[in-house]
């Protein structure tokens, strides 16, 4: 006869078999699974080393092409802007040194830089729109029309077009010297610009800008300096609105402009103006402007080619 404590027995040792056949499964099974993850980590770090040798590769490449169009750029540009004018604008997050590129190279394209005046934070600032607005209005010089356009970005663009800008037509300047000095110093007050010493107005103008707007009122900051640009442009005889690749994204002043076709119908915007190229193009597209073109340049995927008279590749 079987006794209570043969089963209780029996029952142990089935309990005591299952957990070593699980201890010695699941050994066998992390061993496996152990060795197929350090096989893929080590496929996974092959990979990586390659991407870093190949984005290496084309930095080198694009260093190399920089500094080709950087040597070839003046030579590039002799004599495209001969006895022109130009007026610098900046917003507060251009960067000096693609600035300064610039001033040097419209000089050796044959131009003369006549001033330059920075657009502060508080411009763009949709907070400060109403403010702006009203003190453009006030300094409106006497005889210049404004558009019906209510908002700040073109009506600056309008006042500061009327002061900065030679008539397209006579040449001739298209407000007084006491206006030029009221507008300039009205907005200085305000704490919309600063200006630079001894600004007079030019033929042709750039707007030169950073990065796209981030954090709240994004798009209408960059709406407020694409408007300000394109209103730049209706007003004198040619304007460029420049910047790096980033402002040509949806939230850049570069991005507004190139999604509106009446603003890309006459203002040309160029989008790699942190490098040679991109600041060759720009003169280029000064030159374009003169003669009554207007493009999308540079190399974002809404530019139409990389500079004015070159065929964008196939696809783009």
């Amino acid at each position: 006869m079987i006794s209570l404590r043969y089963h209780v027995v029996s029952i142990a040792a089935c309990f005591l078999a299952l957990a070593v056949g699980v201890v010695l499964g699941s050994t066998a099974l992390n061993g496996t699974l152990l060795s197929g993850l350090a096989g893929e980590k080590t496929d996974l770090g092959n990979q990586v080393a390659d991407l870093q040798a190949q984005r290496n590769a084309l930095n080198a490449r694009l260093a190399d092409a920089d500094a080709f169009a950087g040597s070839m750029g003046p030579k590039v540009v002799a004599g495209a802007l001969d006895k022109r004018s130009v007026v610098l604008v900046t917003t507060d997050d251009a960067r000096p040194a693609d600035r300064d590129a610039l001033k040097t190279l419209i000089g050796q394209a044959g131009a003369s830089v006549t001033g330059e005046v920075q657009l502060t934070p508080a411009f763009a600032d949709p907070d400060k729109a109403d403010q702006l607005r009203d003190v453009v209005t006030r300094l409106q010089p006497a005889g210049s029309k404004f558009p019906t356009a209510g908002d700040s970005g073109t009506l600056a663009g309008a006042l500061l077009g009327s002061v900065l800008l030679l008539d397209k037509t006579t040449a001739k300047p298209q407000s007084s010297g006491e206006e030029l000095a009221a507008a300039l110093g009205g907005l200085a007050d305000g704490g919309f610009v600063k200006a630079g010493q001894d600004v007079k107005p030019a033929q042709l103008a750039i707007v030169l800008t950073g990065a796209p707007a981030t954090g709240d009122g994004a798009g209408d900051r960059a709406a407020t300096i694409a408007r300000f640009a394109t209103q730049l442009d209706r007003t004198g005889a040619g304007t460029v609105l420049a910047g790096d690749a980033g402002s040509a994204e949806g939230t850049g002043a570069l991005g507004v402009v190139r999604a509106d076709t009446a603003a890309t119908s006459i203002l040309s915007t160029v989008d790699n103006a942190d490098t040679s190229a991109g600041r060759v193009s720009t003169v280029l597209a000064l030159k374009e402007q003169l003669d009554g073109g207007a493009g999308r340049y540079g190399v974002a995927g809404n530019a139409q080619a990389p500079a004015p008279g070159v065929t964008a590749p196939a696809g783009n």
